[in-house]
């Protein structure tokens, strides 16, 4: 058994691995050292958190709606992406699931639309 088939990926993960590397220890010499109370504490964004309901706090439709249009279209993209690579190869059945596909798409796409997820205030 030879390794040979091997080597380029071998090499990119040590490439990778030796840039991480790199810029981690790059970045504690060359970055700003600004310490204060609220970035040592958990919450490491530099924020200090405000206080939340005990409940929990309402988010407007608007995050829901932002969401489900994200996963509509990263959806649409993940299945039409291989359906045109391999559009020459797939018989009169293939057309017509993505057209159903699609069909469904633009159902998800309407409710957005008529809800209001695509008017950016």
């Amino acid at each position: 058994m030879s390794l040979s088939p091997y080597a380029p990926i071998i090499g990119l993960f040590a490439l990778a691995a030796g840039f991480a590397l790199f810029s981690v220890a790059a970045a504690r010499f060359a970055g700003p050292r600004r310490y204060n109370k609220a970035k040592l504490e958990a919450y490491e964004c530099g924020i200090e958190p405000s206080p939340q309901p005990v409940g929990g706090g309402r988010f407007p439709i608007k995050f829901y709606l932002t969401a489900m249009l994200f996963i509509v279209f990263d959806i649409e993209i993940i299945f039409l992406y291989p359906w045109a690579v391999s559009f020459d190869a797939l018989p009169i059945f293939g057309f017509v699931e993505m057209v159903l596909f699609i069909v469904a798409v633009f159902v998800a796409y309407a409710y957005v639309w008529r809800r209001g997820g695509l008017d950016w205030d």
